[in-house]
């Protein structure tokens, strides 16, 4: 992992969307970062990395016609040189992929593949439309994905890979290559590289206060404090 990578990731380890959010909003960023509110979590989690990106098209075609055993060595094919995944082997500790599938709906990323991209150091992924199934091994696996729906359906026929390590658009954000994504149970919310150390000292500002006025509240309440305060 780069430096500069490290730095960022322990800045923004304990800060949630709405800490980020109001970051954002104190140095001028009011209309940007906030992905839509229809990129939601697989499941109640949080995660924090840094972007890397990969663009899927819809596939083109001419569709196969073959059927059985044939089209099983045709879909080996289409994964080899249609629909492939060249960034993978490129994840460092602590990325956080935003895939742009497109809108299309298909599960580019599922129980095997997000877990291999776990073991090599993804913090999450977060994609446009769908790209993902299999979601009752991802829940059970703990891998963090935000998206706008689930899919069923496999590649082949769906989409091709076009680019990886460029801008992509996901739930009416720009994602760069570099920005900081934080998302949680509130959503996704990308910070441009450029301003994140600025979005970072005034989100910890906001976390600070926050904590210290819900310490106090609790010991009025009488509760036992928690990692939240």
């Amino acid at each position: 992992m780069r430096d500069e990578n490290k730095i960022l990731l322990d800045l923004y380890k304990d800060f949630r969307v709405a800490d980020v959010r109001d970051g954002m909003d104190w140095i001028g960023y009011h209309n940007f970062g906030s992905m839509s509110p229809e990129v939601r979590p697989l499941f109640r989690t949080r995660a924090v990395g840094v972007a890397r990106t990969a663009r899927y098209l819809p596939f083109v075609g001419p569709y196969p016609e073959k059927r059985g055993d044939e089209y099983t060595e045709w879909q080996g094919w289409y994964y080899w040189k249609v629909c492939t995944y060249p960034w993978m082997d490129e994840i460092e500790d602590g990325d956080f992929m935003a895939i742009d599938v497109s809108g299309v709906n298909v599960g580019l990323m599922g129980s095997e593949n997000t877990l291999r991209a776990v073991q090599r150091g993804v913090r999450g992924f977060v994609t446009n439309g769908s790209g993902i199934r299999d979601t009752d091994e991802v829940i059970l696996q703990k891998v963090p994905v935000w998206s706008s729906f689930v899919a069923q359906s496999m590649v082949q026929c769906k989409i091709q890979f076009d680019q990886k390590d460029v801008p992509v658009a996901i739930g009416g954000v720009s994602v760069f290559p570099g920005d900081v994504i934080v998302a949680d149970g509130d959503g996704v919310i990308c910070v441009p590289r450029a301003v994140a150390h600025d979005v970072a000292k005034y989100a910890g500002m906001i976390l600070s206060d926050d904590k210290k006025t819900r310490r106090k509240l609790y010991e009025a309440l009488g509760r036992t404090p928690d990692d939240t305060v």
